[in-house]
């Protein structure tokens, strides 16, 4: 479970993140909606330990972010769009293996989980490839490999399918599936509604750092009358 609770961020006078409350069960595909500078990153990165709270704070399968922040992270799988974390001199499997180390993990772990990463994301053609030398749809692959490589508890996706093409988008939505079904527990930001609706059981929209509504994907539909998500989502931010 998560608890977000009054969570506020605050860059000199302007809260990027205001006053956030929503609770996340345990095993939901949670979805973050808004425009670019909503406050999703933000929120993402505040629970990820990355960014300090202004005030409130988030309880991540009962730690605190501010109180026991490294206990947060080993519960935790991130991925950032567009920040793939990868050293470009390492091959993939150098990279995923060396992020099993920071983690704890045994070199036979390591292993056994690498070669079931590889073929999970097809990646057996490049895992012995400098990650330098990568398109960036393969490098987005082997970063959420490595992202997920001790096989955490929660993973923060922040538009994780971002520069995919649609085959690789559909093996990293697959994969999401998968994971909700061994009962992880995922938030992801994503501007591709059609993603949201396909694998999200609850959204919240924020729009400049505020809440402006969280339900199920269905009840936002029902209460709009709609089934397109974009448009319910214009309708609730357009103008604003």
């Amino acid at each position: 479970m998560i608890e977000i609770k009054n969570l506020t961020k605050a860059f000199g006078t302007t809260n990027a993140v205001n006053d956030l409350s929503v609770t996340i069960a345990k095993g939901e595909i949670f979805g973050l909606l808004g425009e670019n500078g909503a406050g999703k990153t933000t929120t993402l990165r505040m629970l990820a330990t990355m960014l300090k709270p202004t005030s409130g704070t988030a309880i991540l399968n009962g730690y605190d972010i501010k109180k026991e922040p490294d206990k947060v992270r080993s519960e935790l799988g991130i991925l950032f769009g567009g920040e793939s974390g990868l050293y470009n001199r390492l091959s993939v499997r150098e990279n995923i293996s060396y992020f099993g180390e920071l983690n704890d993990m045994d070199k036979n772990t390591i292993d056994n989980r690498i070669k079931y990463l590889a073929e999970v994301f097809d990646m057996n053609d490049y895992i012995d490839k400098r990650a330098g030398k990568l398109s960036k749809g393969m490098r987005q692959k082997a970063a959420f490999a490595r992202a997920i490589v001790h096989d955490p508890n929660i993973l923060l996706l922040d538009e994780p399918s971002a520069g995919l093409d649609v085959s690789a988008m559909l093996v990293i939505q697959e994969f999401i599936k998968m994971q909700h079904k061994l009962g992880k527990t995922i938030i992801f930001s994503s501007h591709t509604m059609s993603e949201v609706d396909k694998l999200c059981d609850r959204i919240a929209i924020i729009h400049k750092g505020n809440l402006v509504d969280t339900d199920t994907v269905q009840n936002f539909k029902d209460k709009h009358n709609s089934n397109n998500l974009e448009e319910i989502f214009v309708r609730l931010v357009g103008g604003k």
